[in-house]
């Protein structure tokens, strides 16, 4: 029988990551159990990267000729092993992929689903771009973020200096503010110096019943609480983004429209007045996690997609 998959086991196995290293044991298993199909005419590795404090896991793959790339950013108590549906379609498409787990997610290192500020996930996507450049990754990089994973692009794209290899940023439901923000201020602010953290509500974000099943029941590297210190840096990092210069790029934004997870209508509109006409496909009953959505959901944004990547 094949190898069960071991979290610990495996991140303490990882190294540097390097395009002929091959997938270990440990890594086979991980990557079996997340469902990501084997292929041979592809080549994929798994490693870390310091970044600060945090060792943060990395993953890569290389279509056979790959002609762009793109780096994949999760969201918020997510990890790169629930993107197979992002990295299957970024393959077809010739891209060869490179994906990090965030500070405090799957396999990487750091107190739970928290983080000290946002400031430190920035660092995180300027490892991934030096990382890009070391293997000499194709250009250009798209970047592709979802919810958190596309607060950490938005805030690239408006707040730094973009390289330019950069290519298009590729947006699913953005957080910029999460619903009911206002209560969630005032509930930080009431708890903040008696809380550390709050049970994990666990939310219904996807019409996909065997992604919610997995994600709440059997998903081993999933956070079981919510840290107050997380909520607290992104307290500071909203209004950073709100008070932001305007930008002259153009992302491409995918947004479901029974998202319960974002304030999106409040967030498209602060993306539109921030961005030179971002182009914006949404989706009437899709939820959050637009990732695993319908196969339907899917198939309409990849088109969507597809047509402005070429």
């Amino acid at each position: 029988m094949p190898d069960a998959f071991q979290p610990e086991r495996l991140s303490a196995e990882l190294g540097a990551l390097a395009p002929n290293a091959g997938l270990s044991p440990a890594a086979q298993a991980y990557r079996r159990f997340y469902q990501f199909p084997a292929s041979s005419d592809q080549a994929s590795s798994m490693g870390k990267l310091q970044v600060g404090a945090y060792q943060i896991a990395v993953q890569a793959w290389w279509p056979a000729q790959p002609r762009a790339s793109l780096l994949l950013l999760h969201g918020y108590y997510d990890h790169s092993g629930l993107y197979r549906h992002v990295v299957e379609w970024a393959l077809q498409q010739g891209f060869a992929v490179l994906a990090c787990d965030l500070p405090g997610h799957g396999l990487s290192s750091g107190p739970r689903a928290s983080i000290g500020d946002f400031a430190e996930y920035q660092a995180v996507l300027e490892a991934l771009l030096a990382q890009a450049a070391r293997l000499n990754l194709p250009q250009p990089w798209h970047l592709f973020g979802q919810s958190t994973g596309a607060a950490i692009v938005l805030d690239y794209l408006l707040t730094g200096q973009p390289r330019p290899e950069v290519g298009e940023a590729i947006l699913f439901a953005p957080l910029v503010r999460p619903r009911a923000w206002q209560w969630s201020k005032l509930s930080y602010s009431l708890m903040r110096h008696f809380v550390r953290e709050i049970p994990r509500r666990f939310s219904v974000n996807s019409n996909d019943a065997a992604f919610i099943d997995f994600v709440h029941h059997h998903d081993p590297l999933q956070p079981r609480s919510l840290p107050t210190t997380w909520v607290g840096a992104l307290k500071r990092w909203v209004p950073r983004i709100e008070k932001a210069p305007r930008s002259a790029r153009s992302p491409l934004i995918v947004q479901g429209e029974a998202d319960m997870t974002v304030d999106w209508g409040y967030n498209l509109q602060v993306l539109k007045d921030k961005f030179n006409a971002p182009r914006i496909l949404q989706l009437a009953a899709a939820r959050h996690h637009l990732a695993n959505e319908l196969p339907e959901y899917r198939q309409r944004y990849w088109d969507f997609l597809s047509q402005h990547l070429g």
